[in-house]
């Protein structure tokens, strides 16, 4: 169930990312549904490996390449999710620093509401 929280909040992200910034836009909840569940696939399998391999320009600009690798991630993955669009690198990289920020506030609450449900639990079976 917390899987399931957890795409919905992205894909809730992406749309508002579409809503901030205007060379990003999604045509439906649909199309950011399939965008989120691609995103993450791309960041579990795909981002950890062009992070090591990028490992020694990403020590030189102090760790902001990791910027450039979401956002190419990003722009990378409206290149074939129909009804998901990126206008270019520079709206990849704003739309994935607005679709992090949006997702971890997201995920917090279900963080905390986790939280204070096994709180409430362990509370009454004691």
């Amino acid at each position: 169930m917390e899987l399931i929280a957890k795409w919905f909040i992205s894909a809730l992200s992406l749309l508002g990312a579409a809503f901030l910034i205007p060379g990003i836009s999604v045509e439906s909840f649909y199309s950011a549904l399939i965008a989120a569940l691609f995103l993450g696939l791309l960041n579990a399998l795909i981002r950890p490996i062009l992070v090591i391999l990028t490992l020694p320009i990403t020590v030189v600009t102090l760790g902001l390449f990791i910027f450039i690798i979401n956002g190419f991630l990003f722009w990378f993955l409206s290149s074939f999710i129909k009804g998901f669009y990126v206008d270019g690198l520079f709206s990849a990289i704003i739309g994935a620093i607005i679709v992090s920020i949006f997702s971890w506030i997201g995920n917090q609450f279900i963080v905390n509401n986790q939280n204070n449900y096994n709180a409430h639990t362990k509370i009454h079976h004691r």
